[in-house]
């Protein structure tokens, strides 16, 4: 029973230490633990292909029984205390980072000129071997772990969210999987004998019980803030693996205006930041743009507001249309539309700004068919950063400045004379 014993206090040890990682992420963040399961990747694929020890009942790796079925159990606990979306991001890097070493490995035998130190002649066979395991194993573990999650989550629900028992029994029908779907890569590869199948089986579901109860313990009395997950319908977990996705989305969506499709203001408030109050590090001028349709209001009373909100989003449409890659353009509020534009001289800006204004007044037109025009204020920062007021309030300036002279003009930071207009 000493190899019995020394399996426990190693699974003991290793779940120790990467239980304490996964309680410090509070203050480093999970990158700690993530690099720790990596780094335990290689060594466990090392011993579960070469190490192996006879027990009573048969033949089997710690490298397969501790390391890996001990992996499997953090992903399951880190899922527990994150989501499925934080789960799947150090296996996608461990699938992605086998193959890079698969790949290496190929490249590397182009090599003709390699030269064999005493005693240390380099094993490229041996290097595809691991490699081979390497992805098929990586493979494995996202299907394992998404079944883990299902399995879990149901049981969870059946049992009455009792952990330990949910843990266990779902752990135990992934790793027998498990086993079954690795031996005949091991067996080719390695020429593992049958009774590894066997052994290293009945090694992993008494590896399941004691993860199990150690993930009873380390959320009973280690990790206790904070209210766990109810039960979820099945369904769900598949919707949780996109929960960055749809986060992303939404955070994109609630920056852009509904009728128009182009950005909001609360989007202008950011990129100004972003573009006007940090100092650009290409140096590039920025200049703001500000446009007003002309007699909109008239629009409005005279067409409806539905007639309205089409010139709106017409306008919207061209402004996009006409944009530089890289140009950005917002719905400030009303009738009014900015644009954001970088590498522009002044007087670059201001002739950008006029071919703007002839688009509109070119290509959107009321429902009663007459053209519509913007008038439009132009100023920049020309050193790439700048206040973002002082800027907003030139823009406006010129603005109001385009529709005294009597719309449909561009008036900029510049003598009468470079005012543009038709």
């Amino acid at each position: 029973m000493g190899g019995v014993a020394l399996l426990a206090l190693q699974a003991i040890v290793y779940f120790g230490v990467m239980a304490a990682l996964l309680r410090a992420r509070r203050v480093y963040g999970v990158g700690l633990f993530v690099c720790a399961l990596g780094v335990m990747h290689f060594l466990e694929t090392y011993l579960a292909a070469v190490f192996f020890i006879e027990l009573p009942f048969g033949l089997l790796s710690p490298g397969s029984t501790v390391l890996f079925s001990g992996k499997l159990m953090m992903f399951l606990l880190l899922y527990i205390r994150e989501d499925a979306e934080t789960v799947r991001q150090p296996i996608y890097g461990l699938f992605i980072g086998n193959l890079l070493l698969v790949v290496l490995a190929l490249i590397l035998r182009l090599h003709t000129t390699v030269v064999h130190l005493p005693g240390d002649a380099p094993n490229l066979q041996f290097v595809d071997q691991m490699g081979v395991l390497m992805v098929w194993g990586t493979l494995l573990l996202f299907i394992d772990c998404i079944a883990l999650i299902l399995l879990y989550e149901n049981l969870a629900r059946r049992l009455r969210r009792n952990v330990v028992l949910a843990a266990f029994l779902s752990a135990a029908a992934v790793l027998s999987f498990d086993q079954i779907a690795f031996y005949p890569a091991l067996r080719l590869t390695s020429g593992v004998p049958f009774s590894a199948l066997t052994g290293g089986w009945v090694a992993k579901i008494g590896a399941a019980a004691l993860y199990s109860v150690l993930i009873g313990v380390y959320l009973r009395w280690i990790e206790r803030d904070g209210q766990r997950r109810g039960p979820r319908r099945l369904r769900d977990v598949f919707e949780t693996l996109t929960y960055r996705s749809r986060y992303e989305d939404l955070l994109r969506r609630s920056l852009i205006d509904e009728l128009t499709g182009v950005r909001n203001r609360s989007a202008f408030e950011q990129m100004c930041r972003d573009w006007l109050e940090r100092p650009s590090p290409d140096g590039q001028a920025v200049t703001l743009a500000m446009i007003d349709i002309d007699r909109f209001k008239a629009i409005n009373d005279g067409l409806g507001h539905a007639a309205g909100d089409e010139v709106l989003r017409n306008v919207g449409k061209t402004l996009e249309a006409n944009m530089r890659p890289g140009d950005l353009v917002f719905r400030y509020g009303g009738e009014e539309f900015a644009l954001l534009l970088k590498g522009l001289s002044h007087t670059e800006a201001l002739a950008f700004a006029d071919r703007v204004r002839r688009a509109v007044a070119s290509e959107v037109r009321a429902v009663d068919g007459a053209s519509v025009t913007v008038s439009i204020g132009v100023a920049s920062s020309a050193f790439g950063g700048g206040n973002l007021r002082s800027l907003l309030d030139r823009a406006d300036q010129r603005l109001y400045e385009a529709k005294r002279r009597g719309r449909d003009r561009v008036v900029g930071d510049a003598p009468p004379r470079l005012t543009i207009a038709d």
